[in-house]
């Protein structure tokens, strides 16, 4: 069942990805037609479909406040899903659920910055950052490992890996339009990272204090076992205040993680996306490497596999680590980046495609289970390892 175009879901198992390559809304006028004409058929062609994910997310907005733990993005996929096997919002809604589910997404993902300080950060401390790290590669390699063995799809795999890796909704928030991911992708990945974040929340307190965790031990512990940052705050404030604070600063770091991956994930993306005959060398003249040696090697082609969005994410850190924010802000500016991924998720939901959701399985559901458990004994290893647990 497709929530929002039935035929188009028919013709494809797939839904439309989430794509970063072109604007949020194509033209909907005539060339000849002026700017502002156009802009006003924009508008009108996304304010139903938006409206109605606004309207979602401020309702995943009140359940969060009553129930902190979930947050608001859960809730919002989860009644967006709801509504479209209920209701099944039709082809006037798409534009503006589309465009709520790639623009606004990006850009709860540029406003996700003004939460870094580069200085602070650098003061974790060289002894946080190889478990940071580490736990961060072997959760990458074990997604591929564990998502092949297991039989789940490449994209679905890699947002579960991503998710589990760096940080939760918004690493997958960040890199399901790098990788053009179905919106069932984006909404089954969500859902799981969301289930071991409530394991975590509920286990990790009484793990830490049977192993005597020093409250820094486990704030590095929570800071890179746990997805979600809600989560990340939520498992360390149990445990104590040092623990909170040591924790999301470990977690901001972690975030930073974003923009490599993004990056690589943006080449390979283009890469597969490349046809044939320019993979395959055949000019006269030409070694056999050059041209493609030099395609990927173009400073060029190496800005146009940069998202915008990332680079707003920098900018913004940056900014941020100059002073330019005042402290004041930041709290705003963190409750808008959240109501912005509501926003977004919710409109994931109300596009959500529940057959692909059938068909998908448990697998992925188990290979978020392996993956939690692996980067939890991983992150304890390795601060065995290296003499901070």
């Amino acid at each position: 069942m497709t929530a929002l175009d039935s035929s188009a879901a028919t013709a494809h198992p797939r839904q439309q990805p989430l794509d970063t390559k072109s604007p949020p809304l194509g033209p909907l006028s005539p060339a000849s037609d002026s700017r502002p004409r156009r802009a006003a058929r924009r508008a009108r062609a996304i304010a139903p479909g938006f409206a109605l994910a606004l309207a979602v997310a401020a309702v995943a907005t009140v359940v969060g406040e009553y129930v902190p733990l979930i947050g608001s993005a859960v809730p919002g996929a989860v009644i967006g899903a709801i509504i479209a096997i209920a209701v099944k919002p039709g082809a006037r809604l798409a534009p503006g659920v589309k465009w709520a589910s790639t623009f606004v997404l990006q850009c709860s993902v540029v406003l996700l910055g003004a939460q870094l300080s580069i200085a602070e950060a650098a003061r974790v401390g060289v002894s946080s950052l190889p478990v940071m790290l580490g736990t961060l590669a072997v959760c990458l390699g074990a997604a591929w490992l564990y998502g092949r063995l297991l039989g789940v799809p490449g994209d679905l795999r890699t947002l579960i890996g991503v998710g589990t890796g760096i940080c939760g909704g918004s690493a997958i928030a960040a890199v399901s339009p790098v990788i053009e991911a179905a919106s069932t992708d984006v909404a089954y990945a969500i859902s799981t990272i969301f289930l071991f974040n409530i394991a975590a929340v509920l286990a990790f307190p009484l793990l830490g204090h049977a192993l005597g965790m020093s409250q820094q031990s486990f704030g590095l512990f929570a800071g890179t076992a746990v997805n979600d940052t809600s989560s990340v705050v939520a498992t360390a404030t149990t445990y104590g205040t040092a623990a909170t604070s040591h924790a999301v600063v470990v977690k901001l770091v972690r975030t930073l993680m974003i923009i490599p991956i993004c990056l690589g994930l943006a080449a390979l993306t283009a890469r597969k996306q490349r046809p044939a005959a320019s993979r395959t060398p055949g000019q006269v003249g030409a070694p056999a490497d050059a041209a493609p040696g030099q395609a990927r090697l173009s400073p060029r082609r190496v800005l146009k596999l940069v998202p915008w969005f990332l680079i707003g994410f920098v900018l913004v850190a940056a900014v941020n680590s100059a002073g330019v924010i005042p402290a004041g802000a930041h709290a705003p500016l963190e409750h808008a980046s959240v109501f912005l991924v509501s926003v977004a998720l919710s409109a994931i939901g109300l596009s959500t495609n529940v057959a692909a959701l059938r068909k998908a399985g448990h697998r992925p559901l188990l290979l978020g289970a392996l993956l939690w458990i692996t980067v939890a004994a991983t992150s304890l290893g390795l601060q065995a390892l290296t003499g901070t647990l």
